[in-house]
């Protein structure tokens, strides 16, 4: 590590409390596995989540799993950190060409490839750990899903949707939040799972609007920029598809009116991102994306009211 660390990274959040209370010799590494912007593994987290809730509705006397609730948790952050740091390693020529990453770690100096590269496999080596206290069929599932975080890096570079790789990859917790109790899989975790896919190329497209301009100059593809002017009319397609197929998985599951009603507050927020998105506004795209979190929080309660009810 050099000595030319940065302050803080241009993206995060400000007076984080990576940049106020970390040690400096922590904050770059911290940085590079996005601790100081948690909204990444919270994403992560809640289709795990949802899988759980899922799950306990199918079997109101299994009950909702809070030990297997925590362990997915601790994952998420492991397995971000790590996707994190792979993504950046890969892109770390781009980064130092967009204005939004290029004072992250491996291009402002801060932390070469090579350490980089040890603390991604350090991460990896504990998530591993969290993984294994699942049963079998979650454990293969798990491991599947590595072949979708390494091979989303390079989309941007050869499909104008990488945002679909994104939520192959950032959805999988629906399945193994489900597989974890039930040791297979079934439909409602399947349309679970597909309703996150389009819910994670909703979100992902207003945050990838922070970057249009700086992606078109160096060749770099994505939804915003394939769907340009119409952005915002095509994520509300995505939202609208994702709450329809997130009741319909509830639905099969054995929910109710009370995940119906419920839910209706998830609707709101993402009715609420499209309709007051504005690219142009600076910190507009941000502010919608990072209200994703509270989505993933109103579904997971609405599955939780509906196991008790």
């Amino acid at each position: 590590m050099t000595d030319n660390t940065p302050d803080t990274v241009a993206d995060a959040q400000s007076g984080n409390w990576v940049d106020r209370y970390a040690p400096d010799w922590l904050k770059p590494y911290a940085r590079l596995a996005r601790w100081d912007r948690p909204i990444g593994f919270w994403l992560l987290f809640w289709p795990c989540t949802w899988g759980l809730g899922l799950a306990a509705i199918a079997d109101p006397q299994r009950g909702f799993d809070f030990p297997a609730a925590v362990l997915m948790l601790i994952g998420a952050v492991l397995m971000r950190g790590a996707g994190c740091t792979f993504n950046d390693i890969v892109d770390r020529d781009i980064d130092m060409q967009v204005a939004r990453t290029r004072s992250r770690p491996i291009p402002s100096g801060a932390v070469t490839a090579r350490d980089a590269l040890v603390f991604l496999i350090a991460q990896a080596l504990l998530a591993s750990v969290i993984l294994f206290q699942f049963n079998r069929f979650t454990v293969w599932a798990g491991v599947a899903s590595l072949v979708l975080v390494t091979i989303y890096p390079f989309m941007k570079r050869i499909t104008w949707w990488p945002q679909a790789f994104l939520g192959l990859a950032f959805s999988y917790g629906a399945l193994l939040g489900w597989s974890s109790q039930t040791d297979s899989l079934a439909m409602p975790a399947l349309l679970a799972y597909f309703g996150t896919i389009l819910w994670v190329i909703g979100y992902d497209t207003i945050y990838a609007l922070q970057d249009v301009e700086d992606d078109a100059l160096i060749g770099v593809k994505s939804t915003a920029l394939l769907f340009g002017s119409k952005a915002r009319m095509i994520v509300t397609g995505f939202y609208a598809g994702a709450y329809v197929l997130w009741l319909v998985a509830a639905t099969l599951a054995g929910a109710g009116i009370v995940f119906a009603l419920f839910s209706l507050v998830a609707a709101g927020l993402l009715a609420w991102q499209v309709q007051t998105l504005d690219a142009e506004v600076q910190g507009n795209p941000r502010t919608r994306f990072y209200s994703n979190h509270y989505v993933g929080i109103a579904l997971a309660l609405a599955l939780l009211a509906d196991w008790v009810w």
